[in-house]
C-alpha cells in the first residue's frame, strides 16, 4: 500500500473521486456562468444593447458551456500546437502509454506531441473514454523509459481520477473571462462605447460601472485561486496514484528532478492552460496563485512511499 501519498483515496473509492470530481466540475461550471452573465450584463449596459443582447448572452453562455465540456480537449491541445504522435515513430512513447492505461484499467488514450524543449506533459479530455496525453519533445530527449513510464503513470492518474474534465474545463473558462476582462478594460480605457447614452449624474449607471469594474478585475482572480487549489491538490494525488500503478515511486521523482533542473519557460503556454502541465509551464518559482506544489516536496513525498 501507498502510505502519506494516498491517504485521500484510503478514505474514498475511486467511483467516489471520480463521482465528487464530475460534481466539481458542474459546479463550477454553474459557478463561473453566473460570473460571465454578471460581466456580460455590463457589456449589454454599457453599449446600451437592451433585450436582445441579454438573449444572446444567454445563448453564448450555454452554447459556450457545452463548448467547454465537450470541446475542452480538443481547444487546449490546439492552444499548445499539439500534434498527433506517429505511432511508427514514437513507438516507445505509445508502447509506454499502452501499458500503463493497462495497468490503470482504462482505454488507451490518444497520444499527442508538443514541439517543445521544455521537458513536460499533461493529460486532457472529458474521461477516460474521451482522453489524451501530451509530452513535450524536450521530455522524450531527457527521460529514460523508466522516468518516462513515472511520467505518463502521473498524466494517466489524472484520466483515471477523472481529474482532466474539471482541469480541462477551468482552463478554457478560465481563459474566455480573462479575454473578457482585457476587452471590458481596454474599451472603457480607450473611451468606446459610444452608443452608451447615460445621464452621468445618474447613480444607478455609476454603480453598474462600478460593479462592471469589480467583477471584470475579480473574476480573474477567483480563477487563479481555484484553479491553483485544484491543481497542487491532485498533483501529490496523481503522483502518488501513478507510482502506484507502475509499482514504482522513483521513476517519477527522478522525471521531477530533471523537470525542475531546466529553468527556461515554455515557447507556447498560458495563464489559462499552465496548471494542466505536469509542471510550471513558465520555468519560474511561483507562491502566489501557484498552479503546483514545489517539486521538491513531490520528490520527497515519493520517495518516503511505501508499496
Amino acid at each position: 500500500m501507498i502510505n502519506e501519498g494516498v491517504s485521500v483515496m484510503s478514505r474514498k473509492t475511486l467511483y467516489e473521486l471520480q463521482a465528487e470530481n464530475v460534481r466539481k466540475t458542474y459546479l463550477f461550471i454553474v459557478t463561473f456562468s453566473l460570473i460571465l452573465f454578471a460581466i456580460g450584463y455590463f457589456f449589454v449596459w454599457y453599449f446600451n444593447w437592451g433585450l436582445t443582447g441579454i438573449v444572446l448572452l444567454a445563448i453564448f453562455i450555454v452554447l459556450y458551456n457545452w463548448i467547454a465540456y465537450e470541446q475542452s480537449d480538443k481547444i487546449a491541445l490546439a492552444s499548445v500546437g499539439a500534434i498527433p504522435a506517429n505511432p511508427e515513430e514514437y513507438y516507445v512513447l505509445h508502447n509506454i502509454v499502452e501499458e500503463v492505461a493497462l495497468a490503470a484499467g482504462i482505454p488507451k488514450p490518444n497520444v499527442y506531441i508538443m514541439e517543445e524543449s521544455q521537458p513536460n506533459a499533461f493529460a486532457t479530455g472529458k474521461d477516460p473514454k474521451h482522453a489524451s496525453v501530451c509530452v513535450t519533445t524536450g521530455l522524450l530527449q531527457m527521460m529514460n523509459r523508466e522516468e518516462l513510464q513515472g511520467v505518463i503513470a502521473h498524466e494517466i492518474s489524472h484520466i483515471r481520477n477523472r481529474d482532466i474534465l474539471l482541469m480541462t474545463v477551468v482552463a478554457v473558462v478560465a481563459g474566455l473571462i480573462i479575454l473578457l476582462r482585457d476587452v471590458m478594460l481596454r474599451s472603457m480605457w480607450w473611451g468606446m462605447g459610444e452608443s452608451r447614452r447615460r445621464d452621468k449624474n445618474d447613480n444607478g449607471a455609476i454603480i453598474l460601472l462600478i460593479i462592471g469594474l469589480i467583477f471584470s478585475i475579480i473574476a480573474p482572480l477567483i480563477v487563479l485561486i481555484i484553479r491553483s487549489a485544484i491543481s497542487r491538490q491532485r498533483e501529490y494525488l496523481a503522483d502518488a496514484t501513478g507510482a502506484y500503478i507502475v509499482r514504482d515511486p522513483y521513476g517519477l521523482a527522478s522525471a521531477l528532478e530533471k523537470i525542475g533542473s531546466y529553468t527556461r519557460p515554455m515557447r507556447v503556454t498560458s495563464d489559462a492552460t499552465a496548471h494542466l502541465f505536469i509542471s510550471n509551464p513558465f520555468g519560474r518559482a511561483e507562491k502566489l496563485f501557484a498552479t503546483h506544489p514545489p517539486i521538491e516536496e513531490r520528490i520527497k513525498r515519493l520517495k518516503s512511499l511505501t508499496m
